[in-house]
Protein backbone atom coordinates (compact mmCIF):
# COMPACT_ATOMS: atom_id res chain seq x y z
CA UNK A 1 0.00 0.00 0.00
CA UNK A 2 1.17 3.96 -0.71
CA UNK A 3 1.68 5.79 2.29
CA UNK A 4 0.33 8.76 0.42
CA UNK A 5 -2.83 7.96 -2.70
CA UNK A 6 -3.89 10.10 -5.33
CA UNK A 7 -7.32 10.41 -6.76
CA UNK A 8 -8.65 12.83 -8.95
CA UNK A 9 -12.63 13.06 -9.15
CA UNK A 10 -14.00 15.92 -11.27
CA UNK A 11 -11.71 18.33 -10.92
CA UNK A 12 -10.72 17.62 -7.48
CA UNK A 13 -7.38 15.67 -6.45
CA UNK A 14 -7.77 14.24 -3.03
CA UNK A 15 -4.15 13.45 -1.61
CA UNK A 16 -4.52 11.29 1.37
CA UNK A 17 -1.62 10.34 3.89
CA UNK A 18 -2.54 6.54 4.25
CA UNK A 19 -0.75 5.28 7.21
CA UNK A 20 -2.81 5.33 9.68
CA UNK A 21 -1.43 2.45 11.70
CA UNK A 22 1.21 5.31 12.49
CA UNK A 23 -1.27 8.20 12.69
CA UNK A 24 -0.27 8.77 9.70
CA UNK A 25 3.48 10.26 10.89
CA UNK A 26 5.24 11.69 8.19
CA UNK A 27 8.15 10.42 6.69
CA UNK A 28 10.82 11.32 3.98
CA UNK A 29 9.27 8.94 1.74
CA UNK A 30 5.50 10.67 2.12
CA UNK A 31 7.17 13.99 1.83
CA UNK A 32 8.38 13.19 -2.05
CA UNK A 33 5.27 11.75 -3.02
CA UNK A 34 2.98 14.91 -1.53
CA UNK A 35 5.44 16.82 -3.46
CA UNK A 36 5.28 14.96 -6.48
CA UNK A 37 1.56 15.15 -6.83
CA UNK A 38 1.36 18.92 -6.18
CA UNK A 39 3.61 19.54 -8.80
CA UNK A 40 1.35 17.17 -10.98
CA UNK A 41 -1.54 18.89 -9.96
CA UNK A 42 0.02 22.39 -11.01
CA UNK A 43 0.76 21.69 -14.23
CA UNK A 44 -2.22 19.15 -14.84
CA UNK A 45 -5.11 21.82 -16.34
CA UNK A 46 -7.86 19.39 -14.97
CA UNK A 47 -6.91 19.76 -11.59
CA UNK A 48 -9.22 22.39 -10.31
CA UNK A 49 -8.98 22.17 -5.96
CA UNK A 50 -6.43 19.83 -4.10
CA UNK A 51 -7.61 18.33 -1.02
CA UNK A 52 -5.06 16.93 1.76
CA UNK A 53 -7.03 14.01 3.83
CA UNK A 54 -6.01 11.40 5.88
CA UNK A 55 -7.10 7.71 6.71
CA UNK A 56 -8.11 6.34 9.98
CA UNK A 57 -8.87 8.18 13.11
CA UNK A 58 -5.67 10.60 12.87
CA UNK A 59 -4.90 13.36 10.33
CA UNK A 60 -0.85 13.82 11.50
CA UNK A 61 1.12 13.04 14.03
CA UNK A 62 4.29 15.35 12.55
CA UNK A 63 7.17 13.88 11.77
CA UNK A 64 8.15 10.20 12.16
CA UNK A 65 10.64 10.06 14.64
CA UNK A 66 12.49 6.88 13.55
CA UNK A 67 12.64 7.80 9.82
CA UNK A 68 13.59 11.42 10.83
CA UNK A 69 16.20 10.19 13.81
CA UNK A 70 17.66 8.06 10.58
CA UNK A 71 18.52 11.17 8.84
CA UNK A 72 19.64 13.33 11.69
CA UNK A 73 23.63 13.51 10.35
CA UNK A 74 22.07 14.89 7.58
CA UNK A 75 19.91 17.28 8.53
CA UNK A 76 22.59 18.12 10.80
CA UNK A 77 25.44 18.54 8.31
CA UNK A 78 25.33 22.42 7.90
CA UNK A 79 27.00 22.37 4.17
CA UNK A 80 23.67 20.42 3.00
CA UNK A 81 21.33 22.52 0.84
CA UNK A 82 17.73 23.09 2.46
CA UNK A 83 16.00 21.96 -1.26
CA UNK A 84 18.21 18.49 -0.80
CA UNK A 85 16.18 17.36 2.09
CA UNK A 86 12.57 16.51 1.01
CA UNK A 87 11.05 17.99 3.58
CA UNK A 88 12.27 21.32 2.77
CA UNK A 89 11.51 20.74 -0.75
CA UNK A 90 7.70 19.80 0.08
CA UNK A 91 7.28 23.07 2.38
CA UNK A 92 8.50 24.82 -0.92
CA UNK A 93 5.82 23.29 -2.95
CA UNK A 94 3.42 24.11 -0.52
CA UNK A 95 4.37 27.88 -0.45
CA UNK A 96 4.37 28.63 -3.96
CA UNK A 97 1.37 26.03 -4.66
CA UNK A 98 -1.21 28.44 -6.09
CA UNK A 99 -4.14 26.65 -6.98
CA UNK A 100 -7.13 26.18 -3.90
CA UNK A 101 -5.47 24.07 -1.19
CA UNK A 102 -8.13 22.44 1.15
CA UNK A 103 -7.48 20.14 4.34
CA UNK A 104 -9.71 18.09 6.09
CA UNK A 105 -8.45 16.89 9.75
CA UNK A 106 -9.64 14.43 12.59
CA UNK A 107 -8.22 13.41 15.66
CA UNK A 108 -5.07 14.68 16.04
CA UNK A 109 -2.64 16.91 14.58
CA UNK A 110 0.38 17.36 15.43
CA UNK A 111 3.77 19.65 14.31
CA UNK A 112 3.85 20.02 10.48
CA UNK A 113 -0.25 18.19 10.96
CA UNK A 114 -0.40 21.62 12.18
CA UNK A 115 1.55 23.72 10.54
CA UNK A 116 0.59 23.14 6.87
CA UNK A 117 -2.80 23.86 7.65
CA UNK A 118 -1.33 27.61 7.69
CA UNK A 119 -0.81 26.79 4.02
CA UNK A 120 -4.24 25.92 3.05
CA UNK A 121 -6.85 28.09 1.58
CA UNK A 122 -9.82 26.17 3.34
CA UNK A 123 -10.03 23.42 6.28
CA UNK A 124 -12.41 21.51 7.59
CA UNK A 125 -12.27 19.34 10.50
CA UNK A 126 -14.13 17.12 12.86
CA UNK A 127 -15.10 17.63 16.21
CA UNK A 128 -12.78 15.47 17.81
CA UNK A 129 -9.27 17.10 16.07
CA UNK A 130 -7.12 17.75 18.44
CA UNK A 131 -3.83 20.24 17.37
CA UNK A 132 -0.65 20.53 19.04
CA UNK A 133 2.62 22.08 18.42
CA UNK A 134 5.37 20.81 20.60
CA UNK A 135 8.22 22.03 18.69
CA UNK A 136 9.28 24.01 22.25
CA UNK A 137 9.41 20.99 24.32
CA UNK A 138 11.91 18.72 21.69
CA UNK A 139 13.96 21.65 22.18
CA UNK A 140 13.02 23.01 18.15
CA UNK A 141 11.95 25.78 16.42
CA UNK A 142 8.48 26.14 14.62
CA UNK A 143 8.67 25.12 11.15
CA UNK A 144 7.01 26.01 7.60
CA UNK A 145 6.68 29.56 7.75
CA UNK A 146 4.46 28.99 11.87
CA UNK A 147 6.08 31.87 12.84
CA UNK A 148 5.40 34.50 10.47
CA UNK A 149 1.69 32.54 9.49
CA UNK A 150 0.70 31.69 13.18
CA UNK A 151 1.36 34.88 14.65
CA UNK A 152 -0.78 37.10 11.48
CA UNK A 153 -3.45 34.59 11.70
CA UNK A 154 -4.29 34.24 15.58
CA UNK A 155 -2.52 37.39 17.16
CA UNK A 156 1.12 37.27 18.54
CA UNK A 157 0.35 36.69 22.30
CA UNK A 158 -2.14 33.26 21.61
CA UNK A 159 0.40 31.85 19.15
CA UNK A 160 3.36 32.28 21.55
CA UNK A 161 1.39 31.22 24.09
CA UNK A 162 0.43 28.12 22.35
CA UNK A 163 4.43 27.11 21.34
CA UNK A 164 5.75 28.24 24.38
CA UNK A 165 3.27 26.00 26.63
CA UNK A 166 2.45 23.00 24.04
CA UNK A 167 -1.32 22.69 24.91
CA UNK A 168 -3.63 20.82 22.95
CA UNK A 169 -6.40 23.16 21.31
CA UNK A 170 -9.38 21.51 20.26
CA UNK A 171 -11.01 22.59 17.19
CA UNK A 172 -13.82 24.34 17.81
CA UNK A 173 -11.40 26.38 19.65
CA UNK A 174 -9.17 26.51 16.49
CA UNK A 175 -12.33 27.60 14.74
CA UNK A 176 -13.09 30.45 16.88
CA UNK A 177 -9.06 31.81 16.42
CA UNK A 178 -9.80 31.39 12.56
CA UNK A 179 -7.64 28.66 11.49
CA UNK A 180 -10.27 26.22 10.77
CA UNK A 181 -13.41 27.48 8.54
CA UNK A 182 -16.01 24.72 9.81
CA UNK A 183 -16.57 22.21 11.80
CA UNK A 184 -18.68 19.16 11.97
CA UNK A 185 -19.29 16.06 13.05
CA UNK A 186 -16.87 13.01 12.10
CA UNK A 187 -19.74 11.49 9.91
CA UNK A 188 -20.57 14.81 8.63
CA UNK A 189 -16.38 15.72 6.99
CA UNK A 190 -17.17 14.37 3.15
CA UNK A 191 -20.40 16.72 2.50
CA UNK A 192 -19.13 19.50 4.80
CA UNK A 193 -15.95 19.15 2.00
CA UNK A 194 -17.80 18.91 -0.98
CA UNK A 195 -19.33 21.93 -0.04
CA UNK A 196 -16.32 23.65 -0.71
CA UNK A 197 -14.65 21.84 -3.68
CA UNK A 198 -18.03 21.85 -5.40
CA UNK A 199 -17.81 25.33 -5.49
CA UNK A 200 -14.38 26.15 -5.95
CA UNK A 201 -14.04 24.18 -9.49
CA UNK A 202 -16.84 25.59 -11.31
CA UNK A 203 -15.11 28.88 -10.53
CA UNK A 204 -12.86 30.12 -13.04
CA UNK A 205 -9.38 28.93 -12.79
CA UNK A 206 -7.64 31.31 -13.55
CA UNK A 207 -9.26 34.16 -11.13
CA UNK A 208 -9.06 31.54 -8.69
CA UNK A 209 -5.00 31.53 -8.75
CA UNK A 210 -4.80 35.26 -9.17
CA UNK A 211 -6.55 36.43 -6.36
CA UNK A 212 -4.47 33.81 -4.29
CA UNK A 213 -1.62 35.32 -5.62
CA UNK A 214 -2.40 38.63 -4.21
CA UNK A 215 -3.50 36.89 -1.15
CA UNK A 216 -0.26 35.72 0.09
CA UNK A 217 3.51 36.59 -0.26
CA UNK A 218 5.15 33.16 -0.94
CA UNK A 219 8.53 35.10 -1.92
CA UNK A 220 8.79 36.26 2.07
CA UNK A 221 6.99 33.33 3.19
CA UNK A 222 9.77 31.07 1.83
CA UNK A 223 12.47 33.43 3.04
CA UNK A 224 11.21 32.67 6.79
CA UNK A 225 10.92 29.00 6.12
CA UNK A 226 14.15 28.77 5.45
CA UNK A 227 15.60 30.88 8.22
CA UNK A 228 13.35 28.80 10.40
CA UNK A 229 15.07 25.52 8.74
CA UNK A 230 18.69 26.78 9.34
CA UNK A 231 17.83 27.19 12.85
CA UNK A 232 16.20 23.84 13.15
CA UNK A 233 18.79 22.30 11.79
CA UNK A 234 21.21 24.19 14.30
CA UNK A 235 18.88 23.26 17.36
CA UNK A 236 19.30 19.14 16.19
CA UNK A 237 22.90 19.44 17.61
CA UNK A 238 22.07 21.11 21.43
CA UNK A 239 22.05 18.38 24.33
CA UNK A 240 18.76 19.24 25.13
CA UNK A 241 17.24 18.92 22.07
CA UNK A 242 19.05 15.30 21.56
CA UNK A 243 18.00 14.28 25.10
CA UNK A 244 14.06 14.72 24.33
CA UNK A 245 15.06 12.94 21.16
CA UNK A 246 16.52 9.82 23.43
CA UNK A 247 13.31 10.03 25.81
CA UNK A 248 10.95 9.89 22.61
CA UNK A 249 12.72 7.00 21.34
CA UNK A 250 13.41 4.85 24.47
CA UNK A 251 9.60 4.86 24.92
Amino acid sequence: MNDVTAHLDNGVLTLKLNRPAKKNALTKAMYTALTEELARALSDETVKVVVIAAEGDDFCAGNDILDFAQDLPVYQDETAAHDDLPVFRFLKAITFFDKPLVAVVQGQAVGVGVTLLLHCDLVVAADDARLSLPFLKLGLVPEAGSTLLLPQRIGHQRAFEWLAMGQVVPAEDARQMGLINRVVPLENLPEAVAAFTDRLRVLSPSALMATKRLMRDPETLWQVVRAEGALFRQQLVRPETQAAFRAFLSR
